[in-house]
């Protein structure tokens, strides 16, 4: 029997390990605009968004937005949107990424809190969908469509 890993590379998926935190919450490296970082896996998010304090880190250009970002404990926060980033997972690429800039302090606070590292995003749904992803939570691997 074929390998759930061996069968998608078949079908041109690249492999992106995972890292689990003490949160339970899956942590990813990627880039935004050739700029390295750690985030947060959430398929229930349904934007990639990124700290409003790493604007400049990640050489992003930000635009008022009428998102109104609600998570995990906190409701109606006020949002920026950068358009048309390059985002990078692996070997994984796309161009013209919409990311949303909200405050990631309550976020990060319940990280560091779990003894986890605060993250400087949080990888949403909208890139999940563009990458047709597939997570493997056994082997701790995501995988991405070239």
């Amino acid at each position: 029997m074929k390998s759930l890993k061996k069968f998608l590379k078949s079908k041109n998926y690249l492999t992106i390990p995972l890292v689990l935190t003490e949160t339970n919450h899956f942590e990813i490296a990627a880039k935004i605009n050739g700029v390295s970082g750690r985030f947060i896996l959430d398929t229930g998010a349904s934007n990639t968004c990124v700290g409003m304090d790493k604007i400049d880190f990640f050489k992003m250009i930000s635009e008022v937005s009428d998102i109104k970002a609600a998570g995990a404990g906190a409701t109606e926060m006020e949002t920026l949107v950068s358009s048309k980033n390059k985002i990078q997972i692996g070997e994984w690429k796309k161009s013209k990424q919409k990311i949303v800039l909200f405050d990631l302090v309550h976020v990060n606070e319940a990280l560091t809190s779990h003894n986890s590292l605060p993250v400087d995003g949080i990888i949403g749904a909208d890139v999940l969908k563009k990458g047709k992803a597939i997570i493997d939570y056994d082997k701790k691997s995501l995988y991405l469509k070239k």
